[in-house]
């Protein structure tokens, strides 16, 4: 579900002391367009898409595996104008999952402290 070598890599690339507050940034960027796809889900292909986008950037960079192929396959899914495959529960889960084992298993992996 987490890819923590690309999380290492992250860390080394950005420095231990910044690698916190990006990993923050990250998480609450991702947090609020998660949030929006739940309350309120793009009713077109054309608006899903840049969503789906990016979160699949955002959840590759995070080491997010699972969650981010998915965002990959709903992004492909829209742009062929099939958004209304693309199961929004299945993101939120996905995500809630990947950030959840992302708390528990980061002091093993990186030097990333959740609050």
């Amino acid at each position: 579900m987490i890819d923590w070598v690309q999380i290492r890599q992250l860390e080394e690339d950005i420095g231990e002391e910044d690698f916190g507050d990006i990993v923050s940034l990250f998480l609450e960027e991702v947090d609020e367009v998660v949030a929006q796809l739940s309350e309120n889900p793009p009713d077109t292909s054309d608006k899903l898409a840049p969503k789906l986008h990016f979160l699949k950037g955002s959840a590759y960079n995070l080491g997010f595996k699972a969650f981010g192929d998915y965002c990959s396959e709903g992004e492909k899914l829209s742009l062929e104008g099939k958004g209304e495959d693309v199961e929004i529960a299945k993101i939120i889960t996905l995500y809630t999952d990947s950030k959840d084992a992302f708390f528990r298993q980061a002091a093993d992996h990186c030097s990333f402290v959740p609050d």
